[in-house]
């Protein structure tokens, strides 16, 4: 049986973004500590389009077309969030992150977090890491 089901992983996923949401609204100024919360978030949307994908191709093997097409509708601003967030990032264009952020809190409205349970470790070099795999990919 697998316990890492793409459903799962993408609430752990949500549960992180949450709680980065929750970390970001309460900041004051941009550090390097924004940075790679901002960057880790990135990473959590990224996982959370990958397995929403898997689990379309999923139900598309079984015949579920619409039920695939649907899920990836529900779950469609993830991948563009996704690429505001890495936008805003790669043009260093960090007045635009409020707005990205305020657009994001409705898809979260429903993880209720009493107490953080993610360490700032989790999200510690991801800022670098985010901007090594953009400068990969752009070669």
């Amino acid at each position: 049986m697998n316990t890492n089901s793409p459903g799962k992983v993408r609430n752990q996923y949500m549960r992180t973004a949450a709680e980065l949401l929750r970390h970001l609204s309460q900041k004051t100024s941009l550090d390097d500590e924004v940075k790679d919360m901002a960057a880790e978030l990135v990473f959590c949307l990224r996982g959370i389009d990958d397995g929403i994908e898997t689990s379309a191709e999923a139900w598309e093997k079984r015949d579920y077309w619409i039920k695939a097409e649907q899920l990836r509708q529900r779950w469609g601003w993830v991948g563009s969030t996704s690429a505001r967030l890495e936008s805003m990032i790669r043009s260093d264009a960090w007045e635009t992150m409020p707005g990205i952020l305020a657009s994001m809190v409705e898809h979260f409205a429903d993880i209720t977090i009493t107490k953080f349970t993610r360490k700032p470790s989790e999200w510690l070099g991801a800022y670098d890491q985010l901007i090594d795999d953009l400068n990969q990919e752009g070669k």
